[in-house]
């Protein structure tokens, strides 16, 4: 079966956890928005949300055969139980699924660091909010998350080197995008905490070498970070304070 996956053209954003799973499955998928042509583009995303009687709220959605599924930690629970991406057991599905939800909650916080009015108004429109809450998030939050993971790791009793049982999943995968997000985001930030972390960064720097994870982020597949996603890099936002 070929996939097909609903997300914006040009930036990572939610899809982009999509994508990861997808390519370490070596899953068939076509990323339809971002193909040439008729029906193509962010047309044929408006024309996918209008379809179906399952219709999705908004990208990003996949369709499985006859199967249309939106919300990315949903997709990844789908993706997970037919790619073992995921435990067998349902303790073990549903505590990737609620490791899953969690990291939604923190992406969320982060695109709220550029857009904390509205995400109808520019950043421009919001600079002195965004900065007040960024430091808050920088100060709290990402300690908050990011410390709750490496815990998590820690107490793995599969072993330390997966949040989720003994073998690699999906979640690993969207941690690992999280982690290249910050880094990216806020530089200045992260570096000051390199060594908070070690399990979260000896995890992302193996999930970046799995042969077809580095080979997709060495491709033209992999959209670069940009500031149209969710992990934008604002100097003004980044501080090491």
């Amino acid at each position: 079966m070929r996939y097909q996956l609903y997300y914006w053209p040009t930036i990572q954003g939610r899809g982009e956890f999509v994508r990861l799973a997808l390519e370490q499955a070596g899953a068939e998928y076509i990323d339809v928005a971002r193909m040439s042509g008729k029906d193509r583009g962010v047309s044929a995303l408006m024309h996918g949300l209008a379809a179906g009687g399952t219709t999705p709220f908004a990208p990003p959605y996949l369709k499985a055969g006859r199967l249309v599924i939106g919300q990315t930690a949903n997709i990844l629970l789908y993706l997970g139980d037919h790619h073992a991406l995921a435990p067998k057991d349902e303790t073990g599905r549903l505590w990737t699924h609620q490791l899953q939800l969690t990291i939604a909650d923190f992406v969320a916080e982060v695109h709220d660091t550029h857009h904390p009015l509205a995400a109808s108004l520019y950043y421009e429109d919001q600079k002195p909010a965004a900065k007040r809450y960024s430091k808050t998030f920088l100060a709290e939050r990402v300690p908050k998350y990011l410390g709750y993971f490496e815990r998590i790791l820690k107490r793995n009793p599969r072993g330390k080197r997966f949040l989720a049982g003994a073998r690699l999943s999906y979640v690993d995968l969207s941690m690992f995008q999280v982690m290249a997000g910050l880094d990216y985001a806020f530089p200045n930030a992260m570096a000051k905490r390199r060594r908070s972390y070690p399990l979260l960064r000896e995890l992302s720097a193996r999930v970046a070498a799995l042969p077809r994870i580095a080979a997709y982020l060495g491709s033209k597949r992999r959209i670069p970070f940009n500031n149209d996603g969710i992990f934008r890099r604002y100097p003004a936002l980044d501080t090491r304070k």
